[in-house]
């Protein structure tokens, strides 16, 4: 059996990565980490009685195999960090990281021989949207990228959206984008700026995860979308990472190394 450990377990998405580890077939879960929980009887929690409960980082003693992270940006970073130390191979759902917290980690990873995934997105459509972006951006270079979630997101931009930026801007011929004499009459209106790709974010109840990448030309436009109505849909992507992270040999970023 591979033994997995949930960080964040008590979450919207913690909880359905319980049921998907409980429902898989050579999978066991063997610990859960919420962070200030009063209870440590896992029955508390309606998980099987051998499960280890830890609200704190520097409490975890386990043996488990898959580190599975839906945790908090602010918590990410030591989290992840925690597990490939301990040789536990990081699954991390969790949004937040900088480009620099991600190039130690992926040194760390490389040093212990360890391999593991960081996905920004596990959702099929999100996946394929950044995809297809990247490959639209070599005819359509001037774009924008519209995200909107749910009104308790931590983090913005989200990640998907930042990576679909990250993406594009890899194959996007280098040009100026829009009007050079360009002013706000209202601060911040334009969005957030990602060398030049400019990225709008919204949040609003009722929304789960949402993106739209819009590309206009002379006389035409390209709008690529993604919905993600429940979160149930992210599951796909999580047990995918789970079937193949323990035969990764370094960290990678993005589900789509995997597929």
């Amino acid at each position: 059996m591979t033994k997995v450990l949930i960080a964040g377990f008590t979450g919207a998405m913690g909880q359905k990565a319980v049921r998907l580890v409980q429902e898989s077939d050579g999978y066991e879960l063997v610990a859960g980490l919420a962070v200030g929980i009063t209870s440590k009887d896992p029955e508390d929690y309606d998980l099987p009685a051998g499960v280890a409960i830890y609200g704190d980082l520097n409490e975890i003693q386990t043996d488990a195999d898959i580190w599975i992270d839906f945790t908090l940006p602010s918590a990410v970073y030591a989290n992840t960090k925690f597990a490939i130390e301990h040789g536990i191979h990081p699954v991390i759902g969790t949004t937040g990281l900088t480009d620099d917290q991600v190039s130690e980690l992926q040194d760390l990873a490389s040093a212990k021989h360890l391999g593991g995934l960081i996905a920004p997105n596990f959702g099929m459509s999100a996946v394929l949207l950044m995809k297809f972006a990247k490959e639209a951006a070599k005819y359509f270079p001037d774009v924008e990228i519209i995200e909107m979630h749910h009104d308790n997101k931590a983090d913005a931009p989200s990640g998907t959206a930042l990576s679909t930026a990250k993406l594009i801007d890899e194959v996007r011929p280098e040009h100026e984008q829009g009007n050079p004499d360009e002013t706000e009459s209202l601060s911040g209106v334009r969005g957030g700026d990602y060398h030049g790709i400019h990225i709008h974010a919204v949040r609003l109840p009722g929304y789960v995860a949402h993106e739209q990448v819009l590309f206009g030309g002379p006389g035409e436009a390209l709008t690529i979308r993604q919905d993600s109505f429940d979160r149930q849909s992210f599951m796909t992507g999580v047990k995918v990472a789970m079937d193949h992270v323990l035969d990764l040999k370094e960290l990678v970023v993005g589900l789509e190394n995997l597929l």
